[in-house]
């Protein structure tokens, strides 16, 4: 018998204090104490103390007694110790590990004690991670022979706290995206602390204003304590329109507005997925049931998959996914998908996502680095390559994924099993996903998800951690909501994706008195073709995007320019490579010549800790990362700012921008890494535009496949890319 299968029960035992329940981002103090078991710890042995990988709360160390998370270890016998905090040397998940080892031996009932945010000398503690968590863990491995084989305490009996909700700070309104006249439909409405975290904390009655008769919609709705949120059934619009609810406080200001629902007579309707996320049995937290109440109750989600990584998914778990998608799909009201995420090294293919129809078929691994059971090698597939080969009698969709293992989906391809790539997670931004495919020649759609590890399946804040985005969405148009359309409809790309907003999109091709919608191959015997843009943003739209595969065709402003002061915006983007460390940690400084800020504004800095400040009139800071997306700065100027220089120094390039010479259009600086830029730009002071409706005549050239899409930033920095229209002419 392997030593990390021997007697738990022997290795001591370890307790916590204070225990209870604890508020996401607070600052605390802990102390745990770890008592030896049978054998004690022996000359050079020790214990590891083990942490999520995705934890973000404080960073342990014993240097500073003054600093966050400063950390003190004691033996009770008073044995010299060493203590090491390490962030990647201990098995996933529990990635981040304090460990101690002991220089001397400890006999049994001898004991540790460990003081996490040790307070006695002035550190404030330890700031907690950013997540609710219902069973946070204090994961203790005990090495009592010095073999630096580490045997875990019975599950039971690793020390446990509750991570919480703050108190509410920011409020949130959602509706659908597109529903016929008459057809019900929901409402759904939190609030979320400042991590974006659904609060409980909560006792007011809210008002309700909608821009349309709304049938069924009381004036107001009342919130009590431990309610995380209010969800109103059957509801519906007679009239054709863009319907937008406002909520507003007992005063009348306004805490949130929804998304726009566009009320019109359509073969479909839209339905919002997230389909990529993980819980606590593989690499993410929360339990798999929670993960799928957290997307049905608290991100109001119509469609969820859990793609736990291939090589941590024992049979037993397997067996229960199967088991909990079949119990949450309901058709008509949310549909769960079983599946995976197939999880090969880059140089064998890279990540891809597996959704099955039905429940009961094979999990294909990439490998079995986590998993024991050895039984089933014909089920085994170690790229790719064999992925698709086991794949091609099962009924299934694969979407290439770029996380931590980047798909690299030159290496292998299906068309009849892999529609679509993922150009937004939680990981980033990854436009040359895209281009990858049409450099293939393969004719893909475009979907996004989270890839969430943090438990908030469709509403995916970053935190404070390596995720620099927050989780996309996809919007799938459906005729109804059930596995059987979702399937068909997603083989067509019939779907389009989003950075997490839910912004209203459509686009058509009109050709020969006949049209295409997103994802369609179709055929023209005309020189062009009239493409159709409609959009209705979740905020004013800075910017529309065309392209025509590989090329840029046009960028569209649907704005004009406005009195009052404009507003310089500077923005920071890009990765330094595809693989796991693309993320960029950016430090700036924003200096005028002359005249003044008078405000500023950050765009896609999630870290409420991290916010742009004015240090001066003329002076702004800023702390943030990219990870192939974008975030940005804006500062509204005096008339007198206009007439002078701006000096923008950043941890990857200085520039100096002559602000008389600055254009909507800007002036980009390229910084190295894969795709690192920094940009300066002038926008008007008030963008209000959330509507986009045209016609964009585009040529056809005979021999060439058109692939026509489009991408939709709006002024939040959130971006919408629809599926592209495959066109050829005849």
């Amino acid at each position: 018998m392997p030593y990390n299968d021997y007697r738990p029960d022997l290795m001591g035992s370890a307790v916590i204090d204070p225990a209870g329940r604890f508020e996401a981002g607070s600052w605390q103090s802990f102390t745990l104490t770890y008592t030896a078991g049978k054998f004690g710890i022996d000359d050079q042995g020790g214990l590891k103390i083990g942490f999520r990988g995705h934890f973000d709360g404080s960073g342990l160390q014993t240097d500073d007694p003054k600093a966050p998370g400063f950390t003190t270890v004691e033996a009770s016998n008073d044995v010299p110790l060493s203590v090491i905090y390490e962030t990647r040397r201990n098995i996933r998940p529990w990635n981040k590990s304090l460990y101690i080892r002991c220089l001397r031996f400890l006999k049994e009932g001898d004991t540790l004690t460990i003081r996490f945010g040790d307070t006695r000398e002035g550190s404030p503690g330890t700031r907690m991670q950013t997540f609710c968590e219902s069973a946070f863990t204090f994961q203790v491995t005990v090495d009592p022979f010095a073999t630096h084989d580490f045997i875990t305490l019975p599950e039971d009996d690793h020390p446990t706290i509750a991570i919480v909700p703050g108190v509410p700070v920011n409020w949130k309104a959602v509706v659908p995206t597109l529903r016929r006249p008459g057809e019900t439909f929901r409402l759904s409405v939190k609030a979320e602390d400042a991590w974006g975290n659904p609060s409980d904390r909560i006792d007011r009655v809210v008002r309700l204003q909608p821009s349309l008769p709304v049938e069924g919609l009381p004036d107001t709705v009342a919130f009590a304590p431990r309610d995380f949120a209010r969800v109103l059934e059957d509801l519906s619009v007679n009239e054709a329109g863009t319907l937008r609810i406002d909520v507003l406080d007992e005063t009348g200001n306004s805490l949130a507005q929804t998304n726009p629902l566009v009320i019109r007579d359509m073969p479909y309707a839209h339905y919002w997925s997230d389909m990529h996320g993980q819980s606590r049995e593989t690499i993410g937290i929360n339990t798999a049931r929670e993960y799928f109440d957290f997307a049905r109750n608290k991100s109001f989600v119509d469609i969820c998959g859990h793609q736990g990584n291939d090589f941590q998914i024992t049979d037993a778990f397997w067996e229960h996914l199967n088991e909990l998608t079949a119990e949450f799909n309901e058709p008509g009201r949310f549909v769960t998908l079983p599946g995976y995420e197939w999880s090969g090294n880059t140089g064998l293919g890279g990540d891809h996502n597996v959704w099955y129809r039905t429940e009961g078929r094979p999990i294909y691994r990439s490998c079995r680095a986590l998993v024991s059971d050895r039984t089933h090698p014909e089920t085994d597939a170690h790229s790719a390559a064999d992925l698709i080969d086991k794949l091609k009698d099962e009924d299934a969709l694969v979407v290439a994924h770029v996380g931590g293992r980047y798909a690299d989906i030159k290496y292998a391809h299906d068309a009849n099993l892999e529609p679509s790539v993922e150009v937004h997670s939680a990981w980033g931004t990854f436009d040359w996903i895209v281009r990858d495919a049409f450099e293939a020649g393969y004719k893909v759609g475009i979907v996004a998800s989270s890839d969430g590890h943090k438990g908030r399946p469709g509403a995916s804040y970053p935190g404070d951690s390596a995720f620099g985005a927050y989780g996309g969405l996809t919007c799938h148009l459906l005729d109804t909501l059930d596995r059987d359309n979702l399937f068909d409809e997603f083989r067509k790309r019939h779907h389009y994706a989003t950075t997490g907003n839910r912004m209203f999109l459509n686009v058509t091709a009109t050709f020969d008195g006949g049209v295409g919608m997103m994802g369609d191959e179709v055929s023209t015997t005309s020189d062009q073709v009239s493409l159709n843009i409609e959009a209705e943003g979740s905020a004013p739209i800075e910017r529309i995007d065309i392209f025509d595969g590989l090329d840029h065709l046009e960028t569209i402003r649907p704005w004009a320019e406005t009195d009052g002061p404009d507003r310089l915006r500077i923005t920071c983007a890009g990765q330094h490579y595809r693989g796991r460390g693309r993320l960029v940690k950016w430090t700036g400084k924003a200096a005028l010549s002359a005249g003044k800020i008078e405000r500023i504004g950050a765009v896609n800095f999630w870290n409420p800790n991290r916010q742009p400040a004015l240090t001066d009139p003329r002076t702004v800071d800023w702390q943030t990362v990219t990870t192939g997306g974008s975030s940005s700065v804006d500062l509204w100027l005096d008339d007198d700012a206009w007439s002078g220089d701006v000096v923008i120094e950043t941890s990857e390039k200085d520039i100096a921008v002559a602000l008389p010479d600055l254009t909507t259009d800007g002036e980009t600086h390229a910084c190295g890494g894969m795709d690192i830029r920094l940009t300066a730009a002038r926008l008007p002071g008030v963008l209000s535009e959330t509507a986009y409706a045209a016609n964009h005549e585009i040529p056809v050239q005979s021999g060439r496949e058109a692939r026509l899409y489009v991408r939709i930033t709006q002024e939040d920095g959130h971006q919408a890319w629809s599926s592209p229209i495959y066109i050829t002419r005849s």
